[in-house]
C-alpha cells in the first residue's frame, strides 16, 4: 500500500522530470491537490507536555482522564485524544495490580479411618418449576459416607453455613477437619471466626482441583442423578421434603459399592 507521503513524492518527480502540469500528475499520483500542497506543521506541545508529566508525577493514581480533566480546566488542551497521545507518547500508564492467584498446598488424600474424623461440604444448585434457582449444601462423612446434613435454601451465607455445621456437631459431635472448595461463603469472615471458636480444621483444596474434595464430588452426583433429576419441585418446602426423603433412603437403604454394598449408616454401626 502507497503511503499518501509517497504518492507526494511521485506527484513531484512527474512535475519536475516529466514536465506535467500540478493537476495532471497528482491525478496520476492518486493524491488529492490540496494533500499534494499541505505543509505539516510541528506541534508545539513543550508546555502541555511538561506540565502533564508534572501533574502524572504529583498524582500518580491519576489516569489520563482525570489528567485531561486538570489540563482542560488550565486552558492547555481541549481534546482529550490529544491528552491520551502525548499521555502515551510519555509511557505515563499507570500500572494496574493484577489479581493474585491464590494459592492453596495440595490436601492429602488420606482414608479416615473412623467416623467423624475427616467431613467434607460442597453446594449444588437446581431450580424449581417457576425458574427460581435454589442451593442444597451437601455435607457428607468421608469414612462412613453418610450424609451427614443438607441445608436446602435460596441464598446461603458464610453465617448460614455456620450455624447449620453447629446443629450438626449437637447431633453427632465435632469433626477434626472439614475439606471444601474455595467458595466465598467457606472463606468468609463468619467461617473463619466459627472455626476459631469451634476448633474444627479447613481445608481448602487447590483451586480447580475438584478432586481434591472427591468424596464430596462423588455424592453430589449420585444425589443430582437419583434425586435432582427426577423430581419438578413446586415450592421451596417441597424441594425440601424430597431431599429429606432421599437423605434418609440413602443412609439408611441404598447399598454403597465401596463400602461392601453396605448403607453408609449400617457400615458406621459395624465399624464402631
Amino acid at each position: 500500500m502507497v503511503t499518501p507521503a509517497a504518492r507526494k513524492h511521485v506527484a513531484t518527480h512527474m512535475i519536475e522530470v516529466c514536465h506535467l502540469s500540478q493537476r495532471t500528475a497528482c491525478s496520476l499520483a492518486g493524491v488529492s491537490r490540496t494533500g499534494y500542497r499541505y505543509q505539516s506543521k510541528p506541534a508545539r506541545d513543550d508546555t502541555l507536555r511538561s506540565r502533564q508529566k508534572a501533574l502524572a508525577v504529583e498524582q500518580s493514581a491519576y489516569g489520563y482522564l482525570l489528567l485531561h480533566g486538570i489540563l482542560k480546566n488550565e486552558g492547555l488542551v481541549v481534546n482529550k485524544k490529544h491528552t491520551y497521545r502525548l499521555y502515551t507518547e510519555e509511557g505515563l500508564q499507570v500500572r494496574t495490580k493484577k489479581r493474585k492467584k491464590l494459592q492453596r498446598p495440595r490436601q492429602p488424600m488420606e482414608v479416615p479411618s473412623r467416623v467423624n474424623q475427616r467431613w467434607s461440604m460442597d453446594f449444588v444448585s437446581d431450580q424449581l418449576s417457576s425458574g427460581r434457582r435454589f442451593r442444597v449444601l451437601n455435607v457428607v462423612d468421608d469414612f462412613s459416607r453418610e450424609m451427614v446434613g443438607q441445608l436446602v435454601a435460596v441464598s446461603i451465607t458464610g453465617s448460614q453455613v455456620a450455624r447449620f455445621l453447629s446443629e450438626l456437631f449437637e447431633d453427632r459431635g465435632k469433626p477434626q477437619k472439614i475439606t471444601c472448595d474455595n467458595g466465598t461463603e467457606f472463606t468468609s469472615k463468619a467461617m473463619f471466626f466459627w472455626s476459631q471458636e469451634s476448633g474444627v480444621k479447613f481445608g481448602f483444596i487447590q483451586p480447580g482441583k475438584p478432586t481434591q474434595n472427591a468424596f464430596v464430588e462423588s455424592l453430589n452426583g449420585k444425589f443430582r442423578n437419583e434425586c435432582l433429576n427426577r423430581h419438578w419441585f413446586r415450592s421451596l418446602d417441597d424441594a425440601e421434603t424430597e431431599i429429606m426423603l432421599w437423605q434418609h433412603q440413602y443412609n439408611n437403604v441404598r447399598p454403597h459399592s465401596s463400602l461392601n454394598y453396605l448403607p453408609p449408616v449400617a457400615f458406621a454401626r459395624q465399624a464402631a
